[in-house]
C-alpha cells in the first residue's frame, strides 16, 4: 500500500471536540484560523485513491522542535510528502517556512507543493509582493529549490505568486498556476447558481469578517439589524475561545460581533465550525455567502451556494481572479454596500464556463508530478462523503445565549468539565472574600480562653464546615495525645 503524509491539521475523519481544537498547540489545532481545513480537506479527499493511505502530519513538519528523527521516520514510513499551503511567502510565516525547508532538504521521498500564494500585507492591493527583505527571499528561494529537487512543478495560487517567483528566478517551467485546491474538492463538475431570485429581510444566508477589515465593522452590524436570518461564520481561534467560554478578544471593537454584547452574539446568530464538512453542509442549506475571508466563501461556492467576496488584500484578489469568482476591491465600497445587491450583481457564468479547464489544469498538474487522484479512471473512491457523514464529527459551536436544547446540553457538559478541571480550590482562590471572616469576641477580662483561641489566617477564610471539621480533628488529635 502506498502511504502519503500529508501537510493538514488532522484527519478530516478523526473528530476533535471543539474545546480540544482550541486547545491543542498555542493557536489551535487549525493553526489560528480554521480556513486551514478547508484546502487541505479538499486535497485528502482527492488524493484517497484506492491502495493509498493518507496520513495527516498535525503540521509537525514545521513546528518548533522537528529534528532528524522526525525527518528518518518520515523516509522509513512514507512513499510521497504532500504539501497544500497557502499564503506561505510572507514574514510572519517566515520561522515555519525554514523549519519545513529544512524537512524537506532532507527528505529522500517525492515532495509536492500545492496552492502556495504570496502575501503582500497591509496595502497589497496595489502591491502583492512582501516587503523585499533579502531575509525572506532567501528563504523563499531555498524552499522552491528544496521542492523542485523532488518534483517537477511547483503549484501556486495565482498570477501573482508566479510573478513573484518569476522575480526570484522560476519560470513557467517549473511553476504552474493551480489555484486553490477547495474548489476542485468534486472535480470538473462543479457548478453555482442561484437559488432565489433576489434576498430579501427574510433570507437565509452567511456573513464572514476579517476583524481588521474595518469597513466590515459597520457592514456587520447594519446587517445585523436589517436580516434577522443572517448568520455569522468566524474563523478565528479569538471567536470561538469568545463562543465556548466567553473570553473576549483583547482590543476588540464594539461595532464587530466579537463581544458578548453584540446583537449577533445576543440572539446567537454566531456559528463556528472546526470541521470543513460540516462547514461545508451548513452552507449548502445557505441562499448566500458574503464577505472578507477568503476560505469562507470558497467553501460555499464548494458546496453549491452562491458567494460574493469582498476582496481586501492580494491574498483574496489573486484566488477571486484565478477562479473568476464575483468581487469587488473594499477600498471602492462604502459602508452602505448591502447583500442584497451584491446577490443581484454576482454574476457566476465566467466561473461556470471556466471550472472545467481549471480543473484539467489543477489535474494535469497533480499528474505530472505523480500524484494519482480520485478523477482518475479507475481511482474512485464513491463512499468518502458518506463515510465523513458517519463519523460523528462535532456540531457548528453556538453562543452561550442559544436556546437549542441540544446546544445547551453541550454546553452543561462544557461547565461541568470546566469545574472539574478547576474546582472548589480554584474558585475559592480567584474568590477570595473581601474582608476576613469575623473573630472569636474576648472575654470580659480582656482574655481569650484557650478553647477559643482564634483561628490562622489561612483557616479563618475557609468555609465554616471545613473549619468545624479542623476543631474536630484538632480536638481528637489532642485527647490521643493524653492517653496513656
Amino acid at each position: 500500500m502506498t502511504r502519503v503524509l500529508l501537510r493538514s491539521a488532522k484527519d478530516p475523519f478523526t473528530p476533535v471536540s471543539p474545546e480540544l481544537s482550541l486547545a491543542l498547540y498555542t493557536r489551535g489545532i487549525f493553526g489560528r484560523n480554521v480556513g486551514n481545513l478547508v484546502f487541505t480537506e479538499a486535497v485528502h479527499k482527492l488524493i484517497s485513491v484506492p491502495g493509498t493511505e493518507v496520513v495527516s502530519n498535525s503540521f509537525l513538519s514545521e513546528r518548533p522542535g522537528v529534528d532528524q528523527a522526525y525527518v528518518d521516520r518520515v523516509n522509513e514510513q512514507f512513499d510521497l510528502f504532500v504539501v497544500p499551503l497557502a499564503n506561505a511567502f510572507r514574514l510572519s510565516f517566515l520561522e515555519n517556512l525554514k523549519r519545513l525547508t529544512w524537512v524537506i532538504e532532507k527528505l529522500r521521498i517525492p515532495v509536492v507543493v500545492i496552492g502556495v500564494g504570496v502575501h503582500g500585507g497591509v496595502g497589497s492591493l496595489d502591491n502583492p509582493f512582501p516587503p523585499p527583505t533579502d531575509e525572506l527571499r532567501v528563504a523563499v528561494r531555498r524552499f522552491v529549490r528544496a521542492v523542485l529537487d523532488k518534483s517537477a512543478t511547483i503549484g501556486v495560487r495565482g498570477e501573482f505568486t508566479a510573478a513573484y517567483l518569476a522575480e526570484l528566478g522560476f519560470g513557467d517551467d517549473v511553476v504552474d498556476v493551480v489555484g486553490c485546491p477547495s474548489l476542485f474538492r468534486y472535480g470538473p463538475d462543479l457548478q453555482v447558481n442561484k437559488r432565489v431570485a433576489a434576498l430579501t429581510r427574510e433570507s437565509r444566508f452567511t456573513i464572514n469578517i476579517s476583524p481588521y477589515v474595518r469597513l466590515m465593522d459597520e457592514v456587520g452590524t447594519r446587517h445585523a439589524k436589517r436580516y434577522p436570518n443572517m448568520v455569522y461564520l468566524p474563523q478565528g481561534e479569538e471567536v470561538l475561545e469568545l463562543l465556548l467560554w466567553g473570553t473576549h478578544p483583547e482590543k476588540v471593537r464594539s461595532k464587530l460581533p466579537h463581544h458578548t454584547g453584540h446583537q449577533l452574539y445576543r440572539e446567537d446568530r454566531i456559528r463556528f465550525f472546526v470541521d470543513t464538512w460540516t462547514w461545508m453542509r451548513y452552507l449548502a442549506e445557505q441562499e448566500f455567502s458574503f464577505g472578507t475571508r477568503i476560505h469562507g466563501n470558497i467553501v460555499a461556492l464548494s458546496a453549491g451556494t452562491p458567494a460574493y467576496v469582498l476582496a481586501h488584500d492580494s491574498r483574496t484578489l489573486e484566488l477571486a481572479r484565478y477562479h473568476d469568482i464575483p468581487h469587488s476591491l473594499v477600498p471602492d465600497l462604502t459602508p452602505e454596500i448591502d447583500a442584497a445587491d451584491l446577490y443581484a450583481q454576482a454574476d457566476y457564468t465566467a466561473f461556470n464556463a471556466g471550472h472545467a479547464q481549471r480543473w484539467d489544469r489543477f489535474a494535469s498538474f497533480l499528474e505530472r508530478n505523480g500524484i494519482e487522484h480520485v478523477f482518475q479512471p479507475g481511482k474512485a473512491d464513491p463512499g468518502y462523503d458518506e463515510r465523513l457523514d458517519a463519523v460523528g464529527l462535532p456540531p457548528a459551536v453556538t453562543t452561550l445565549m442559544t436556546t437549542d436544547p441540544e446546544a445547551r446540553k453541550r454546553i452543561t457538559a462544557r461547565v461541568a468539565e470546566l469545574y472539574s478541571l478547576g474546582g472548589l480550590p480554584a474558585l475559592r482562590k480567584a474568590h477570595k472574600p473581601q474582608h476576613p471572616f469575623p473573630h472569636t469576641a474576648a472575654t470580659s477580662e480582656g482574655k481569650v480562653p484557650a478553647a477559643r483561641r482564634p483561628l490562622p489566617a489561612a483557616v479563618r477564610r475557609l468555609p465554616v464546615p471545613v473549619r468545624s471539621a479542623l476543631r474536630h480533628s484538632r480536638a481528637l488529635a489532642n485527647r490521643l495525645r493524653r492517653q496513656p
